[in-house]
């Protein structure tokens, strides 16, 4: 009983040792880990090297440029119109295929006007008329003078009153054929049903369809377009540059066009318009220009095997200003304060970190990447450029 009594009394006394160790051990745990921030904050607190990219200045061509958005055209774009009312009642080509000029593109039958219908047939009656009288006339003329009744003079008078009558017969069933039916005997090679293309080109367009009614042009009206003809070989670039940089722009002037749909494409193009006068878009004064493109196409409108369409986006890169073989350096090393500029030099060491002098610059032309320099430092300067950033800042 008493042995049993002595070991009850140590089981209490070894707990409390086991939770003075834990105890221990959490405070040396939380410790270390304030200590070891500590020293974190105490490291990234020290100041670290600052260290710059550096650039030796080099002689390059600069050029400033700007992209103009427009779209390719033809340069001759021609509505083909009838010159006769009537209903097509025939199409011989369709959009896309090359035409000359004087092909038939369509034909029209005719539907004589009522009010000129009967006034054409009128005048054949009057002038068919008129033919008759004239030959009585001149039948007893002709009787008279083999008797030499009547004098010469006045038989050719006779005779000559007669064929200005069948003239004017002849040109009042002329007059009658054209109304009614749109063509006369005397010009069938040039029947006016017959639509014909004005220029050699390519069809780009034929907004009527067989059975469409049509009219020709008059004060009142601008008729109705049968088609739309092209000369696809002789393009140019249409669009609008801003009236902060067209002052620098002149006749002349070479392009580079790039077309949206032929990206791997560019043609060379020549500035042959620029409009005197401003038209506002968006808030801005834009100015029209158009350049001529220069395409090394076959005679079928292809460029390397590629069609080529009207009405295409494309852009136009144009130099507006360029400086050849100068000395230049990256525009992120120059330092702009108010109207100078100014680099930072190399200029030796010191305690082991090189030393930097100020030094004002001359500029020139910029392409937004690289500056010239005219004057301030030399090509065997290096020059300091932007902070490196490492990962860890």
């Amino acid at each position: 009983m008493g042995i049993f009594s002595s070991k009850g009394n140590q089981s209490p006394s070894r707990s409390g040792g086991h939770r003075g160790w834990f105890k221990l051990f959490v405070a040396a745990l939380i410790a270390l880990v304030f200590i070891g921030t500590f020293v974190f904050l105490w490291q990234k607190s020290l100041p670290k090297e600052i260290v710059y990219q550096e650039f030796t200045p080099e002689k390059q061509d600069i050029r400033k440029t700007t992209i103009i958005t427009g779209k390719i055209e033809p340069r001759n774009e021609v509505n083909v119109k009838p010159q006769i009312s009537g209903i097509i009642a025939e199409l011989m080509k369709e959009p896309g295929q090359t035409v000359q000029q004087g092909e038939v593109i369509a034909k029209v039958k005719v539907i004589p006007d009522m009010g000129s219908l009967s006034s054409a047939e009128s005048r054949v009656r009057l002038a068919d008329i008129n033919l008759r009288q004239v030959e009585n006339d001149f039948a007893r003329t002709d009787n008279l003078h083999k008797q030499s009744l009547v004098s010469d003079e006045d038989f050719e008078k006779a005779r000559q009153q007669l064929r200005q009558a069948q003239e004017e017969k002849a040109a009042a069933v002329d007059a009658l054929q054209v109304v009614r039916d749109g063509v006369s005997k005397s010009n069938a090679s040039a029947s006016s049903t017959l639509i014909r293309s004005t220029i050699s080109g390519v069809i780009l367009d034929i907004p009527v369809k067989v059975g469409n009614s049509v009219i020709n042009s008059n004060t009142f009206n601008d008729g109705t377009t049968i088609a739309t003809v092209a000369n696809m070989q002789d393009l140019i670039f249409r669009g609008n540059i801003d009236e902060t940089e067209v002052g620098q722009l002149a006749i002349g002037v070479p392009m580079k066009i790039t077309i949206g749909a032929l990206q791997d494409l560019s043609f060379d193009a020549s500035l042959e318009y620029i409009s005197p006068k401003a038209t506002e878009s968006n808030g801005a004064n834009q100015f029209e220009i158009k350049a001529a493109v220069v395409i090394p196409a076959d005679t079928d409108g292809t460029a390397s095997g590629r069609t080529l369409r009207a009405g295409y986006s494309a852009n136009a890169e144009i130099v507006l200003a360029k400086a050849e073989q100068v000395l230049s350096v990256p525009e992120s090393a120059i330092e702009f304060s108010g109207d100078s500029t100014f680099v930072y030099v190399l200029d030796g060491t010191a305690d082991g970190k090189p030393n930097y002098k100020r030094c004002p610059v001359t500029t020139g032309l910029s392409d937004g990447v690289s500056i010239e320099i005219r004057s301030g430092i030399t090509a065997s300067d290096k020059v300091r450029g932007p902070q490196i950033i490492t990962e860890e800042e």
